[in-house]
């Protein structure tokens, strides 16, 4: 075992379960400097730079660009355009309830399986999902993953192993650089729900340990994104070959104005690449308790797009109060997770709350690594302080997502993509609540991996293309 104790996790307060924290406002601006540029045949990045514009993302193979300059100089280059959409978040402030004795600062002599972790014992998510019979078959090897956050520490114990610095990228244009936590501790924890290493005896599990980790850092030092940075990304996570695209994101408020279709189709072009270029898109449903299908205030975006995968959250009530047995199962759908049947295709546990809060709350959350960012007097990002954090929403349930479709693709060296989404539907398991909460089912990671490996003897093959499924 390591040398951390439960007083060495890092405990946070309810407020933080959201999209990014539940009850964080977020607003949406059009930019006036920033354009999102859908080019007609042959143009390319030179012919917008040659009406004097700087081109920011370029996506040649949707037929867009995200570009800088006067809006002048965008109506004279070829094509349509309309302004970026300019995405800003505040975190609440973690209400923290016991000491973190101290920072993690290394790693103990490796172990030898994900129970011999030291917080394996409160990853109620890893437990249920049958996650350490899985690594019996597959740990992720060969597999890589895109999380698309505010940042993933390389630098953090726990994923050392796994990011791909040369390979993560930073889209936010702040300077601060990639395979960092600039942009916040959420992507940290987003990656090591994901990866966490397995074989270090420290810290937590992730449920492929085995899987490459690559940063697409969309949220900036100072908490804002841009939907062309976030859309740039997805269209990143494809060209580089990654098999999964997290996007722990929940809900934006892009405008409903009526240039709204011109957005959609930007995104939903890049969506429909990535999938058919073998990537699956995994995404939060979001965090604001509503019904999706009746409630037109919310869009869950990227959620809704063609071809994510859209999760909601289970979480059991009463796993760290010291009685037999749980006052809700772990399959249980979260009260803040935004449902719908139209919406949902799958639920994974994100992490419950009861309200009342006896001792042991907080440990119905979703424990998992976390690095708090720091900065000079100038501005510059000069490390993090890497820690534990239990924390719940939407945005924890897509990337246990993430991790199974990781294992999935880590057994297919061709199929990949639509294949990895058909094996998570079909293996989902039955759960309370029916189907605008669940949509096929609840993640079942350990018949999931089970079933890849049956269809990689060849016996069912054949039969992949039908998804006895509902579709959207």
């Amino acid at each position: 075992m390591g040398r951390y104790s439960r007083r060495s996790v890092l405990r946070v307060a309810g407020a933080m379960l959201g999209g990014v924290a539940l009850g964080s406002t977020v607003t949406a601006a059009e930019r006036t400097d920033r354009f999102i540029v859908r080019t007609r045949g042959a143009t390319s990045a030179s012919a917008l730079e040659a009406e004097g514009l700087s081109v920011i993302h370029e996506l040649p193979e949707v037929g867009y660009y995200v570009v800088e300059g006067a809006e002048r100089d965008v109506e004279a280059a070829p094509g349509e355009f309309e302004p970026d959409i300019q995405l800003t978040f505040e975190e609440p402030v973690a209400d923290v309830l016991t000491e973190a004795t101290r920072a993690v600062d290394g790693a103990s002599p490796a172990g030898e399986s994900a129970t011999d972790e030291p917080f394996y014992g409160y990853q109620w998510d890893k437990q249920t999902q049958g996650v350490p019979e899985a690594h019996e078959t597959t740990r992720g090897e060969g597999a890589r993953v895109a999380v698309i956050d505010t940042g993933v520490a390389a630098a953090h114990p726990d994923l050392a192993h796994a990011v791909n610095e040369e390979l993560s990228a930073n889209f936010t244009g702040d300077g601060q650089g990639a395979a960092n936590a600039a942009g916040g501790y959420h992507g940290t924890h987003v990656a090591g729900i994901v990866a966490a290493n397995d074989r270090n005896e420290a810290g937590v599990v992730g449920s492929a340990p085995g899987a490459e980790v690559v940063d697409c850092r969309v949220f900036a030092d100072d908490g804002s994104s841009s939907f062309g940075a976030i859309v740039a990304a997805i269209h990143y996570s494809a060209t580089a070959g990654c098999d999964v695209a997290n996007l722990s994101l929940g809900n934006y408020p892009v405008p409903r104005s009526a240039y709204a279709r011109y957005y959609a189709r930007f995104l939903h072009r890049v969506t429909t690449y990535a999938t058919r270029t073998g990537t699956t898109v995994v995404a939060a449903t979001g965090n604001d308790g509503v019904d999706l299908d009746t409630d037109g205030s919310v869009v869950a975006v990227p959620a809704e797009a063609p071809g994510v995968v859209a999760v909601s959250a289970t979480g059991p009530i009463g796993f760290g109060y010291g009685d037999p047995g749980l006052e809700e199962p772990v399959d249980s759908p979260a009260p803040y997770a935004n449902y719908g049947e139209s919406v949902v295709d799958l639920s994974a546990p994100g992490g419950n709350v009861d309200p009342e809060r006896p001792a042991g709350w907080e440990q119905d959350l979703v424990l998992s690594s976390a690095s708090l960012p720091q900065f000079d007097d100038a501005g510059a990002y000069v490390g993090a302080v890497h820690t534990y954090f239990w924390v719940a929403g939407t945005s924890m349930a897509a990337p246990q997502v993430a991790g199974a479709a990781a294992l999935v693709a880590s057994q297919r060296s061709r199929q990949r993509g639509r294949f990895v989404e058909r094996v998570l539907r079909r293996t989902a398991a039955d759960a309370p609540g029916g189907r605008e909460y669940h949509g096929h089912g609840h993640l079942d990671t350990l018949a999931a991996v089970r079933h890849a490996a049956r269809s990689g003897r060849g016996r069912d093959d054949e039969n992949e293309g039908s998804d006895r499924g509902r579709g959207r």
